[in-house]
């Protein structure tokens, strides 16, 4: 074997040519790290990758979205490597005898004062003069701004002068291989396009089709970026709307289809159940079929909405897309995306774009939360990586109404961000109040008050607004009262006469304690309860949505007739889900809310009802008089979901009201509801509450200023764990829910056992397994994580405890080069009377008892 060469001085630091300098390392069969790809070869493999990337956008697309010469930037990414701590490192992990390099006096974890090979890639194009941004992309082509602390490229600890004139002379040869040079971007929004192009290209770069590096690599471009999903789609050209849907267009639907030829921001005010969803697709399609987006990204208000819209866009994919289009609908869905994509080293399980929720951003089309689309315009970890995958793509905003005053501010910067991105952005709303409507659009020119109503800004061209004509109203009554009880004993009673009952709770803890009241009393009388909310974990929720949603849906039309049955559930149940109950009961929201909630009533026409069934509704409510005076005692812990001053504007809208026609009234109630005025007495207490916060709540001021922090361009990066998209006690944290969890030694893996019985084992080698077996068992392990807030979560392991159990492998738990990153991931075992415990058996909670059922949830008891 090769011996590294001890450098004649040990004051000496020798200068390696380039074009020794590796990118890698590389691993054989036999187990042993050597030397991998030179760093030029990589620069150009990552070049060419963006160059074939951008060749699958459309043509009207590419001039827009990238500057000429934009592969350049991407080859350049890893300049930065040809540098003494970068080189030693890659010869320190190469197995003992397989490195040939001459041993360099330095340290290695020098490297994260200066982020690493980044920083210096930043500073060496900063030094030859690279155009505005470019140096800055090169930096942050691992998700992050690097932090020079004021280092020059020729500094000492990146090699001295001589090691910049080997970056300089790398640089002569990429122009040379390439035929290009540094690109002139002419926007911050063309900035983060090119970055998350240098990111991706990165990551596909350094796939598996790459490793070897004796193996040739030009051959597999075209396949690794096939793997990866970015396939441009084919259409079936000229098809009619039902051509598309089976059905004949809404006057509504057709007027959306029609002002949405071309890139712009445009917002569908419409009543609940008027076909919102297809309109927004079918004006999706007729923009792809003239090449003026390159896909679809269709974002909901939480992941559990978006499971149903999964069939739906599936549905809409395979009627529009040719036969021979080589995507498959299933891409969409969690796990068969995980398994088919292949995305290099980022991208892997245990990478940090392994998550579906993430990747889908990257897919021709998915269906994803809004926090994921929110983080392209934020200054976090990878946001240019989000922004670079929307790019270009049919937008749909869905349920835009429900969103605060901090994640409003965010998605305003979102819709100007994608209208400078050439997106075409289709906003889907039941309750917008004017003033939010301009704030969306970003003018304040807009005054019709018609609804239905579409609103457009078409790219470069003047603001239009559209009044449509509405359906008949349709009268619903409405019953205020403060006890729960006697609505318990109606659900009951009207579920006994074969009614579909719907309850809607504020919160997860009052849907549970619902359930429990319900659900015995309801068995002894033969009818069905079930239970609907966020925490759950995939298997369960996804059984539970299937059947109760199909039951209240179209698709249980047939069985209506054989039992009443009673949903019990929280805000998911007002959200993108067409389910259609005979009487609801609410628990008192804001306006916006309870009218969403209000279209799952009576929602179609042709739904089979017993005789006995009203459209009616019963809100549970306090008096006025005593929700103005004490709102947080009247309201209970709803107070603590919405603003008490938004709740008493709410009910002062109801006062006197036995029955509301819909959808006439739904323009008045909202806007009766939000428009400003002055106040007196309790009411200015709680408006300047809603404005400048308490100890407990940030105001309105405050939550729009943290916003535009987590938006600015020249702060420090944030890590995706600190980049909140909600400012509220959002279910942010992932806990990972077994039956059992234990290192076998003399099989040197973790023995996992499911909730449902099954047995994985966790090889402590991520070699053990092919790259598809990994894919394979993370894919079974994310369907085992239920989504709670940070302070119901229970205590976090150690990383060493979790990298023990080689869960590493499986879930990102942090770079370990970045300080600031850290996981949000939690791991509890559940015992066999579903009470939450530690790997030891230890309590998990500080001062609650946590636990998990299936028919329940994850489950908070206060002690």
């Amino acid at each position: 074997m090769l011996q590294r060469r001890q450098s004649a001085n040990s004051h000496d630091l020798p200068c390696i040519p380039f074009t020794h300098c590796p990118a890698k390392t590389y691993q054989r069969v036999d187990g042993t790290v050597q030397l991998g790809r030179s760093v030029v070869e990589h620069c150009q493999i990552v070049g060419e990758v963006a160059q074939a990337l951008i060749r699958r956008y459309p043509e009207l697309l590419r001039a827009h979205l990238f500057p000429l010469d934009a592969p350049f930037a991407a080859a350049c990414h890893d300049i930065g490597k040809v540098s003494p701590c970068f080189v030693e490192k890659l010869c320190r992990a190469c197995t003992s005898g397989y490195c040939q390099l001459p041993t360099l006096n330095v340290n290695p974890e020098l490297e994260r004062q200066w982020g690493g090979h980044a920083g210096v890639s930043q500073a060496a194009a900063k030094a030859m003069n690279a155009p505005q941004w470019v140096p800055e992309i090169l930096g942050q082509h691992h998700g992050f701004s690097p932090e020079l602390g004021g280092k020059r490229a020729d500094a000492q600890v990146f090699g001295g002068p001589e090691w910049q004139q080997q970056r300089e002379a790398l640089l002569v040869e990429l122009e040379k291989r390439l035929g290009m040079s540094w690109p002139q971007v002419t926007s911050i929004a063309q900035a983060r396009v090119l970055a998350g192009l240098t990111s991706v290209a990165d990551w596909i770069g350094s796939g598996r089709h790459f490793e070897d590096p004796a193996l040739p690599w030009a051959e597999n471009i075209e396949r690794a970026i096939g793997e990866a999903g970015f396939i441009p789609p084919t259409y079936r050209l000229g098809l009619s709307f039902e051509q598309v849907f089976g059905f004949a267009p809404r006057a509504a639907q057709q007027q959306l289809i029609a002002a949405a030829r071309m890139p712009g921001v445009y917002v569908l005010e419409a009543p609940m159940g008027l076909g919102k969803t297809e309109a927004a697709l079918y004006a999706a399609y007729r923009v792809l079929e003239t090449g003026q987006a390159c896909g679809i990204y269709f974002a909901l208000p939480t992941q559990l909405t978006s499971n149903k819209i999964y069939q739906r866009f599936n549905t809409f994919l395979q009627s529009i897309l040719s036969d021979d289009c080589a995507h498959n609908a299933l891409l969409l869905h969690g796990n068969a995306w995980l398994l088919e994509g292949e995305m290099g080293e980022e991208g892997r399980p245990g990478g940090a774009w392994f998550n579906h929720a993430k990747r889908g951003l990257l897919a021709p089309f998915a269906v994803g939360t809004i926090d994921q689309a929110l983080m392209a315009a934020m200054n976090v970890k990878h946001g240019f990586v989000r922004a670079f995958g929307l790019a270009g793509k049919v937008v749909i905003l869905d349920e835009a109404h429900t969103y605060d005053a901090y994640t409003g501010t965010l998605l305003d910067a979102l819709v100007a961000l994608l209208q400078q991105l050439g997106c075409t952005v289709i906003i889907l709303s039941a309750t917008l109040n004017q003033e939010r409507r301009q704030q969306l659009l970003g003018t304040q020119t807009l005054s019709s008050q018609g609804y239905p109503l579409i609103s457009a800004v078409p790219h470069a061209q003047a603001p239009c607004e559209y009044p449509l004509e509405g359906d008949a109203p349709q009268r619903v009554e409405l019953r205020l009262l403060e006890q729960e009880q006697e609505a318990i004993a109606q659900a009951l009673e009207r579920a006994s006469q074969g009614q579909q009952v719907l309850w809607i709770e504020n919160t997860v803890v009052e849907a549970q304690e619902r359930y429990l009241d319900l659900a015995s009393r309801a068995s002894e009388l033969g009818l069905a309860c079930g239970l609907l909310h966020s925490r759950f974990n995939v298997v369960d929720r996804q059984k539970i949505e299937d059947h109760w949603i199909n039951l209240f849906g179209k698709e249980g039309w047939p069985k209506r007739g054989e039992q009443g049955r009673i949903l019990i559930g929280t805000q998911v149940l007002e959200q993108s889900l067409d389910i259609d109950a005979d009487f609801l009961v609410s628990r008192f929201a804001p306006n916006d809310m309870l009218l969403q909630r209000l279209g799952r009533l009576w929602r179609h026409t042709g739904t089979p009802r017993p005789a006995t069934a009203r459209r009616e509704a019963w809100l549970l409510a306090p008096q006025l008089e005593t929700a103005i005076a004490t709102p947080q005692a009247a309201f209970g812990s709803s107070a603590h979901v919405y603003s008490p001053y938004v709740l008493c504007r709410s009910l002062e809208v109801w006062q006197g009201k036995d029955a509301i026609e819909l959808p006439t009234d739904i323009r008045p109630l909202i806007e009766q509801t939000y428009a400003s005025r002055d106040e007196s007495g309790d009411m200015a207490r709680w408006l300047h509450e809603l404005d400048n916060g308490t100890s407990r709540r940030k105001g309105r001021k405050a939550l729009r200023q943290l916003a535009r922090v987590g938006l600015a361009e020249d702060g420090k990066t944030l890590p995706e764990s600190q980049a909140q998209t909600r400012y509220s006690e959002t279910d942010s944290h992932e806990v990972l829910l077994l039956r059992a969890l234990r290192f076998v030694p003399e099989q040197q893996a973790s023995r996992v056992v499911l909730l449902d019985g099954r047995v994985l084992m966790l090889p402590k080698s991520r070699h053990a397994l092919s790259k598809k077996e990994w894919k394979q068992l993370t894919a079974i392990l994310m369907q085992q994580i239920v989504p709670v807030r940070a302070s119901d979560a229970p205590r976090a392991p150690s990383l060493h405890v979790l990298r023990n159990h080689f869960l590493h492998h499986c879930f990102y738990l942090g770079d370990p080069n970045w300080t600031d990153d850290e996981s949000l991931l939690r791991v509890a075992l559940v015992s066999d009377t579903s009470t939450l415990l530690g790997l030891q058996g230890e309590r998990v909670h500080d001062r609650h008892t946590l636990e998990y059922r299936d028919d329940l949830g994850y489950r908070v008891i206060k002690q």
